[in-house]
């Protein structure tokens, strides 16, 4: 019997969980952005700033002040080494976990809070108004994506759109729908699977019996390829490759990025019920944080100064922008309703009536 195909995954990392250059790895092998410390220093600002306003944003879910949010523990070079490598002009259709890109891109802290507080109009951000806003049901990104993509193929744009899923959400049938028309339409789309290990309380291995999540992009024709999502500096390369190939009409790629949540799936879940400890202590061993901090002190473009002086500043702006949140008037029920439709269905619009119908009943009943 002859081989019909044969495939293969490349997997890109450049530093080593202690922020050491592997063998092999020098200067001259570096991509360009990461022999400028000003870049690099850019994206770890970023990083800072974005646990920064994650730790603050658990602390206003545990206290009751913010409603269900999910954290961004541990995916932050994932998020913020895709943002660099994304132009202005090109489109993200995220999940809800992805404040390090959307920060990056624009999207003011108190929209993020505003949203998880409850206000729909969180996401209508004021600075990235062509991004997608939030999206809960799973994978149902990945077809806006597509769409976006096919609008600037038809109008002959050298835009791109990039979708992020997680591992769960690979396992969805508008995943696979999605990547089937890019690739037979070559759009300039990629699909950025951020494999955290889990899907809520369901381990890869329960999810998948494909080797990489990667390869599922093959199938659809597509280049997929795999990088340590930890390693910002292999994020931001191996994206950046990914979106010229879009934009310079090679057409879609899958990206795998491999990193891990140290936190619960979100505020309202428990992961200490099915995972051991064990293996999240291991996983803080190679967190991105200290790896790309370590990495900036030993080229001697960072040091215990500034990184204390970052953190005071970081700490000032996430507080203005709770402060600003606070200030922000309660919304109506109705808001929930009023952006959906340009023209509201009726069923909607029924919805509507029983929903200020109940919030007034509660209102007597509190005031009673």
């Amino acid at each position: 019997m002859s081989t019909a195909a044969e495939f293969n995954i490349q997997y890109c990392q450049y530093l080593d969980p202690e922020g050491k250059l592997l063998p092999g790895v020098n200067a001259g092998t570096l991509p360009n952005f990461a022999r400028d410390p000003q870049e690099l220093l850019k994206m770890y600002r970023m990083i800072t700033l974005v646990r920064t306003f994650d730790t603050k944003a658990v602390n206003l879910q545990r206290t009751g002040k913010l409603g269900t949010y999910p954290s961004a523990l541990g995916h932050e070079a994932a998020h913020v080494g895709a943002a660099a490598a994304l132009r202005p002009e090109d489109v993200i259709a995220p999940v809800y976990r992805e404040i390090g890109t959307q920060i990056w891109r624009g999207v003011r802290m108190v929209e993020i809070l505003r949203y998880w507080g409850g206000d729909e109009t969180g996401n209508d951000f004021v600075n990235t108004r062509h991004d997608f806003p939030w999206c809960v049901p799973i994978a149902t990104q990945t077809l806006h994506a597509a769409g976006a993509a096919f609008a600037f193929k038809i109008r002959n744009e050298p835009r791109c759109a990039l979708a992020y899923i997680g591992d769960g959400g690979t396992s969805e049938g508008a995943f696979y729908e999605a990547m089937n028309v890019a690739g037979v339409q070559k759009l300039p789309v990629v699909f950025y699977i951020v494999n955290n290990r889990w899907a809520i309380s369901v381990p890869l291995e329960q999810q998948t019996a494909a080797q990489t999540l990667a390869q599922k992009g093959i199938a659809a024709g597509m280049h997929s390829v795999q990088v340590d999502g930890n390693d910002i500096i292999a994020v931001r390369a191996v994206m950046e490759e990914a979106l010229q190939r879009a934009r310079t009409g090679e057409g879609p790629t899958v990206v795998e990025a491999l990193t891990y949540r140290l936190s619960d799936h979100t505020t309202a879940d428990d992961a200490s019920r099915y995972r051991n400890a064990d293996e999240v202590q291991q996983h803080w061993h190679l967190e991105p944080m200290k790896r790309f901090r370590n990495y900036l002190v030993n080229m001697k473009a960072w040091d215990e100064a500034q990184e204390q002086k970052l953190k005071d500043e970081c700490a000032l702006q996430v507080e203005e922008a709770v402060k600003d949140y606070f200030a922000t008037p309660t919304a109506p029920v109705t808001a929930m309703f009023d952006n959906l439709f340009a023209n509201m269905p009726k069923r909607v619009a029924e919805q509507r009536d029983e929903a200020v119908h109940f919030s007034m009943m509660h209102k007597a009943e509190s005031h009673a």
